[in-house]
């Protein structure tokens, strides 16, 4: 990945004003407490984003079962798409002034 002109060759976490590399490399690494401290940890701006666009990939896969469910009783509204649609989707999002924040898997 590029962004704002730095490379990443690994999954990253993205939000308005940086991004960070991250360790997630499957759907499986995809839990509730690794995506909320995606949202809240220490590299995370505040105000929290108002949503996580996840990219789970090349191609679409459903979200783990109840990954949903658990994300939005902590308070996390989630979009999930394909890693192409997330990044398209994370930038609409910058342009209308939204607080996103994507977690993106890379795409081998």
């Amino acid at each position: 990945f590029r962004v704002a002109g730095e490379a990443f060759e690994t999954s990253i976490l993205i939000w308005p004003d940086r991004c960070v590399a991250w360790d997630a490399r499957t759907i499986a690494d995809l839990d509730a407490d690794a995506l909320h401290l995606a949202m809240t940890g220490p590299d995370a701006p505040v105000p929290h984003a108002e949503i996580l666009i996840i990219g789970c990939g090349a191609a679409f896969l459903a979200p783990p079962k109840g990954l949903r469910q658990d994300l939005r009783a902590r308070g996390i509204a989630v979009e999930w798409m394909d890693t192409g649609a997330a990044c398209r989707t994370f930038n609409v999002l910058l342009g209308e002034d939204r607080r996103a924040a994507a977690a993106i898997l890379a795409v081998d």
